[in-house]
């Protein structure tokens, strides 16, 4: 990537594909966001930018890179695909670049010292911690298969409560509905894979809406 590529990218600010670290000091909170890419769009993370947007670089970026590389071999899991540059900005320091593609292997998760694994997933310029509905449309939407469901009493419920709401979450559908969370989860979840409703990754409670016709 040149400098200038750099510097535009910059300006335009965090977002879906960006995130901005001045220093890769705490590393096990970098690759939250490394795993957030991997699960939703895939992203560029840049380290030696401020939050203000200044390019400051990294002094010593061979540190820096083997710092970032031991944190993804240690917490994230599955392995994930990277690649890494240094971009100069002046004779002595550099920013570098993590390019992180969407995964066809998701979810991924960052793993802890405690073997605690949690997934995460990319909300505008924030990575929040994807729920349970969310793991398992990524587990599920790894296999290229057409997705049947029948249209039964809890469907047309869902329906008309959408049509009423326009946005519906696990809890209300289940409440309404008359059924348990488990089912009103596992119904939504089919429907997300049947491209029949959409799924809005919130970092208090996901929402979701009847999907918008390609």
């Amino acid at each position: 990537m040149e400098l200038r590529l750099l510097k535009e990218l910059v300006r335009r600010g965090e977002g879906d594909h960006v995130e901005f670290k001045l220093k890769s000091n705490h590393p096990e909170k970098i690759v939250r966001e490394l795993v957030a890419f991997a699960n939703s769009g895939g992203g560029k993370l840049f380290v030696g930018i401020g939050d203000d947007r200044t390019i400051k670089g990294v002094k010593d970026s061979d540190e820096d890179e083997y710092t970032l590389v031991k944190a993804i071999n240690t917490y994230c899991f599955p392995k994930l695909d990277y690649r890494l540059e240094k971009i100069p900005i002046d004779t002595e320091r550099e920013v570098l670049v993590l390019t992180i593609p969407r995964s066809p292997d998701k979810p991924h998760y960052v793993v802890d010292s405690s073997g605690i694994r949690k997934a995460y997933v990319r909300v505008a310029d924030k990575s929040i911690q994807a729920s349970k509905e969310m793991r398992e449309i990524m587990r599920r939407g790894r296999f290229k298969r057409d997705i049947s469901f029948q249209y039964g009493d809890k469907e047309e419920k869902l329906m008309k409560l959408l049509d009423e709401k326009k946005t519906v979450t696990v809890e209300l559908f289940a409440a309404t509905a008359g059924i348990s969370r488990k089912m009103a989860s596992n119904t939504l979840v089919m429907l997300v894979l049947a491209n029949v409703l959409e799924v809005h990754p919130h970092e208090v409670l996901d929402y979701f809406t009847v999907a918008m016709a390609s």
